[in-house]
């Protein structure tokens, strides 16, 4: 199904109202897909209106960088590609590193890696606790200067982060976990969002995967896929949040759509500045997520969800002790 996919803004950055991660593409579901598949489905996104590609340094380290410069060469001028520094990926180490001077060796690498003289969006990836953000804000704010960067934005920042680096550098966008069994940025996050005019980019829309309703209780992960560490998605956590996929298949029926369908379109229907980015390594999947856009849900589908998720409660932790600071998905 061909959806006419619409613009909405980040900021003053216009987007397509869906963006693709590409994360999964290049690392953390244990595979790395077939490079000349990946280029083709980035290409089929782009034919169907996706203009807003999410990638990041850590992801590979490197590689995925390097397949989205080269899948989207050809489209360079009409698409929004964003990335991330913030981790100290040299010599095999992992930890956390925003330190000015490693915030422009990383732009610089991944403006060559991106084949491109300007990166659209640059994130922070994960809040560096040893820099002040306003040191942070202020390395991006001379990359923007310097015309190598366009927009600056943030990962995963609490109110206070938010607000400090906004002072410096005006945020353009917050990227953290929100879906229907994550709804915890809508406390403090979304409200000091909506204030600021920033935009919201909602990553793991369909929580890794479970809300598309493809997992039960029998589900395992390849040792090599993060999600195997996900203390969420364990055998006996599994089964009591099943519940969140079955009020999600109670209406994906009714409207003859997919659960990952009612997934996005919940997102969607919150607020006009909220992009999801669902992540995918096959074409089918692409083209599911994207009719998601033509779903429209009531506003008495929408008290169901809300209401119905809001009883729920989640069992286990969005990710494991270590790996909350490491994986974006």
């Amino acid at each position: 199904m061909d959806t006419k996919i619409q613009k909405r803004k980040l900021g003053n950055l216009e987007v397509s109202a869906i963006g693709l991660g590409c994360m999964g593409m290049s690392f953390g579901y244990g595979i790395v897909a077939d490079t000349k598949e990946m280029i083709k489905l980035i290409h089929r996104a782009v034919e169907s209106g996706i203009t807003f590609f999410d990638t990041a340094e850590v992801y590979g380290p490197f590689i995925n960088e390097e397949l989205v410069g080269e899948a989207l060469a050809p489209y360079r001028h009409k698409v929004v590609i964003a990335t991330k520094f913030g981790f100290a990926t040299g010599a095999g180490t992992s930890g956390l590193n925003s330190k000015p001077e490693h915030i422009r060796e990383v732009a610089e690498a991944s403006l060559k890696r991106l084949k491109t003289d300007v990166i659209d969006l640059l994130y922070q990836h994960r809040v560096d606790p040893d820099v002040p953000i306003e040191d942070v804000a202020g390395a991006v704010k001379d990359l923007i200067k310097e015309g190598k960067v366009k927009h600056f934005g943030l990962s995963e920042a609490g109110v206070q982060i938010i607000r400090r680096a906004h002072a410096v550098q005006p945020v353009t966008a917050l990227q953290s976990e929100y879906s229907l069994w994550w709804r915890e940025p809508e406390v403090e996050i979304i409200p000091t969002l909506e204030e600021l005019g920033i935009g919201f980019v909602p990553f793991s829309p369909l929580g890794k995967g479970f809300l598309t309703g493809k997992m039960d209780t029998n589900t395992t992960f390849d040792s090599k896929d993060f999600r195997s560490t996900v203390p969420r998605l364990s055998p006996e956590n599994l089964k009591a949040n099943m519940a969140f996929v079955d009020l999600i298949a109670v209406v994906a029926k009714r409207k003859n759509v997919t659960p990952a369908q009612i997934a996005i379109a919940w997102i969607l229907a919150q607020k006009p500045w909220f992009v999801p980015i669902p992540g995918t390594t096959k074409l089918h999947r692409l083209n599911e997520n994207n009719g998601a856009i033509s779903v429209e849900l009531t506003k008495e589908e929408l008290q169901e969800l809300n209401i119905g998720s809001s009883k729920i409660a989640v069992q286990g932790e969005r990710y494991s002790g270590g790996s909350a600071k490491l994986i974006n998905r």
